[in-house]
């Protein structure tokens, strides 16, 4: 049998560059094709539709993305698992699941399963909390016989369609929230995974008996059909016949999720925690600051507290213990809806507003994606932005984050024309005014003489004497390893290709799109007015250095939502102005 993995993950796990691999902004360029023929791939079947000027693609490439990390970036590999997942989101009616299902029904499902803290690590991924040992066999028969109160029925049974429910919850709310809040790192990169603190102290063998099952319909569910979303597993509080149970655990992941999961003994708890996330995002029942257990209301942190506005108790109840969905406000805020039912009643209401958002750099991968959600873009205006420009969101009622509008304020005229003093040519230096005679000598000295008279040659002499001043030719470029020219010539008609061949021939045409939203865009391509007083210069025919520069802060415009967020009705916006 093989041994559990024991001990605390090395010490470059908990760096941000190590989960940045195959992550969206930092694809190689293998993955970055990988990615288009994915989607080429898909729309071929019908289970993707790529962006258009009228509507917004039907999934964001954070999501795909996912797909083909858990298939080592194999398109054929990653489309089987992604058609599968859609088939099965479709028999389930996973849509409408999270729109209606009743609010008691999601929250008994919380308190059996794992429960965000309200807290991320120092990467910004938010962190669940599963205490085992609660789950005792009453509770566990109790939560298996009760009859589901939701309407929307499916193949599955309503046990499971609860848990469905929970992890639609953290890809339609937790992680977009922790996408959007300012200041963690690399923002450019939405938020995808999550940390989980297992408890297991105090679980006897007969009880891990009991759970296997319920643990196994979570593990699984994970694996096939949310692919990617676990970082870490830290299991804490093994028993010394952990190694049996073990046997059955490794059976319920794939290799790469087990080789995230680490066993920490009682001394590699705190230290092994405290790499990852501040003492005061740790429980404190494990050595950290932290009032939080689970079956709590999630304690939401400082960053968090700052970019929301919740209204009273019962909307923060609601808003995170609840079935909640986000959608873009008007004036480039996220409002939180808080769906699902209540008394067989439809539920829909707004519940939190958060306004102060992330500043992201828009990357090859995600530019594109960020910028053509927006009404008025213009594709035509994209191919002079540089990849990795600057994207904001536009101020709202809340206002800009405080460093954000410390970086936006214009400098001073004084300051300004200080620098370009600065960086003007010391003025040269004063000439005395010598005789004419002396002048003209020298004159006549440094003239150079002459060119020799040129005698006209014959035209063929000409044009012979002209080929031979023209440059050789270029050297023939040989294309450099997996070359595929078919994938310059996507102009051409090609018809549809049998399954497992990712050049689908001719895609959906890009609608032409206006300028970028980029800070760095059509604001740095027109340069700011400026004011001279060349008067003194004018007679010399030159015009005089700039005396002030008035620099008006650059203007953000809007940016949609892009990641984690599905597509929503403008129209449920106005029940809740």
């Amino acid at each position: 049998m093989a041994e559990p993995p024991t001990g605390p993950p090395p010490a470059s796990a908990s760096s941000e560059q190590s989960r940045l691999k195959g992550h969206l902004g930092h694809l190689t360029r293998q993955e970055e094709a990988a990615l288009a023929d994915f989607k080429k791939l898909t729309a071929h079947h019908g289970l993707y539709r790529p962006e258009s000027n009228t509507q917004r693609a039907s999934h964001d490439d954070g999501t795909l993305i996912r797909y083909l990390r858990a298939r080592k970036f194999v398109p054929q590999d990653a489309f089987v698992q992604f058609r599968d997942t859609e088939k099965w989101r479709q028999d389930n009616n996973l849509d409408a699941l999270y729109e209606k299902i009743d609010i008691q029904d999601y929250q008994e499902a919380r308190s059996v399963y794992p429960q965000w803290t309200g807290r991320r690590d120092k990467r910004g991924i938010p962190v669940y909390l599963y205490e085992v040992g609660k789950l005792d066999s009453k509770k566990m028969i109790a939560y298996s016989q009760a009859t589901s109160k939701s309407k929307i029925k499916g193949p599955s049974p309503s046990r499971m369609l609860r848990l469905f429910a929970l992890y639609e919850n953290l890809t339609r709310f937790v992680m977009p929230l922790c996408s959007a809040v300012p200041g963690r790192p690399n923002p450019e990169s939405p938020v995808d995974q999550s940390n989980n603190i297992v408890d297991i102290s105090k679980v006897g063998l007969k009880q891990f008996w009991n759970l296997r099952s319920h643990m196994q319909d979570a593990s699984q569910l994970a694996t096939a059909h949310y692919p990617e979303t676990l970082d870490r597993i830290f299991i804490i509080g093994a028993p010394s016949f952990f190694p049996t149970v073990w046997g059955w655990i490794k059976k319920w992941f794939d290799p790469i999720t087990t080789s995230k999961i680490f066993i920490l003994s009682q001394e590699q708890v705190k230290p092994t925690l405290a790499a990852f996330m501040d003492i005061s995002s740790i429980p404190k029942k494990y050595g950290g600051e932290l009032d939080f257990e689970c079956g709590m209301m999630p304690s939401l942190d400082a960053d968090l507290r700052r970019c929301l506005e919740i209204k009273d108790a019962r909307l923060e109840e609601l808003f995170l213990t609840g079935p909640t969905r986000w959608v873009d406000g008007d004036e480039g805020e996220m409002i939180a809806l808080s769906v699902g039912s209540m008394d067989g009643a439809p539920h829909k209401e707004a519940v939190a507003t958060m306004s102060q958002l992330a500043v992201r750099t828009a990357t090859s991968s995600s530019a594109f994606q960020s910028q053509r959600s927006h009404p008025n873009f213009n594709a035509t205006q994209l191919s002079s932005q540089p990849a990795s420009a600057t994207q904001s969101r536009p101020p709202s009622k809340g206002g800009l984050p405080s460093q954000v509008q410390t970086q936006m304020q214009p400098a001073p005229a004084q300051p300004v024309q200080a620098s370009l003093q600065q960086q003007q040519s010391p003025p040269p230096p004063q000439m005395q005014p010598a005789p004419a005679q002396s002048v003209q000598a020298s004159l006549q000295q440094q003239q150079s003489p002459p060119p020799p008279q040129m005698q006209p040659a014959p035209a063929q002499s000409v044009q012979a004497s002209l080929q031979q001043q023209q440059p050789p030719p270029p050297p023939q470029m040989q294309p450099f390893e997996g070359f595929e020219p078919e994938r310059m010539q996507s102009s051409q008609q090609l018809p549809p290709p049998p399954l497992g061949q990712y050049d689908l021939g001719p895609q959906p045409a890009v609608a032409p799109a206006k300028e970028s939203m980029l800070p760095n865009g059509p604001a740095a391509q027109n340069p700011p007015s400026s004011t001279f007083d060349g008067a003194s210069e004018q007679q010399n025919g030159r015009a005089g250095p700039p005396k002030s520069i008035n620099i008006p802060p650059p203007q953000l415009q809007r940016a949609e939502t892009q990641y984690m967020t599905p597509p929503t009705e403008p129209s449920e916006l106005k029940n809740f102005q």
